[in-house]
């Protein structure tokens, strides 16, 4: 068995069936050009490569070349659809377990490639494409500002792998100078401290949730499940405009809207 997940790539290769690869890139990323319905998308995933020259960014986490790889492959959609009025969506396929930490990734700016990544998805998403993040898989820290997070929408599957966090239980619980248990123990009262993705979304931040068979390696009816969801996500933003304020609404966020308000009001 690996010790990394497959559920990106499991998932990327299910929803890419029939797309057309993007070259240039490194093996720890995967980009395909199809179709969604109707619509023209670009997939992303960034996958396991137990060959990486980077040892710390070997089983999915999002180092030097997965952040500019990311960058690269966001800008060339910006580009070649400028001049284009109906823009091609990116579906982020998500299963990313953090950042890559290492000397070598903090000597070589591992800060500036995530930055990157995440300026290449903002920008995208102003410039009138639909940014769809899919949760399969953990997605944690750094990694999942660089890959996702700066989505139109988020949609997360409904297992327990599926987490959300700025760090691992163990980390977490380190730097807060608890157990994990007790960590556990806070984390059921405070949302933004808990792991499990209904705490995710009670913050406001997702647009939808699903429940699938064999979230692994999913079955058919999974795929069309999720296939649709998509969909009616991209349709969504065009319906509905491209910002991100419906994340403002959800009731464990009233404090960040008060905060926003007074800002506004100071400003």
């Amino acid at each position: 068995m690996s010790s990394y997940s497959l559920r990106g790539l499991n998932w990327f290769n299910a929803l890419r069936a029939g797309a057309k690869s993007v070259e240039g890139l490194p093996a720890s990323l995967k980009v395909a050009d199809g179709v969604l319905g109707d619509q023209p998308v670009r997939f992303i995933a960034v996958v396991a490569d137990p060959d990486n020259r980077f040892v710390r960014a070997r089983n999915g986490e999002v180092g030097l070349l997965e952040g500019w790889g990311l960058a690269k492959a966001v800008d060339e959609v910006i580009e070649a659809d400028r001049d284009t009025p109906h823009k091609r969506a990116l579906i982020a396929v998500v299963d990313v377990p953090s950042q890559a930490y290492g000397r070598r990734e903090e000597a070589l700016g591992i800060h500036q490639a995530l930055a990157g990544a995440a300026d290449s998805y903002a920008r995208a998403r102003l410039a009138g494409h639909a940014v769809i993040g899919l949760l399969v898989g953990k997605a944690m820290s750094g990694a999942f500002l660089a890959h996702g997070y700066q989505a139109n929408r988020l949609i997360a599957l409904r297992d327990p792998g599926v987490m959300v966090h700025a760090m691992g239980k163990a980390s977490a619980a380190r730097v807060t100078l608890r157990s994990v248990e007790e960590l556990e123990a806070l984390a059921a009262s405070v949302p933004p401290m808990a792991y499990d993705i209904d705490s995710y979304a009670s913050l406001g931040l997702l647009w939808e949730t699903l429940s699938v068979d064999q979230i692994e390696q999913p079955t058919t009816a999974d795929l069309a499940r999720v296939t649709e969801c998509l969909s009616q996500a991209i349709g969504d933003v065009a319906a509905n405009g491209r910002d991100l304020s419906r994340r403002q609404g959800a009731s464990n966020r009233a404090a960040s809207s008060k905060v926003r308000q007074l800002l506004r009001a100071q400003w």
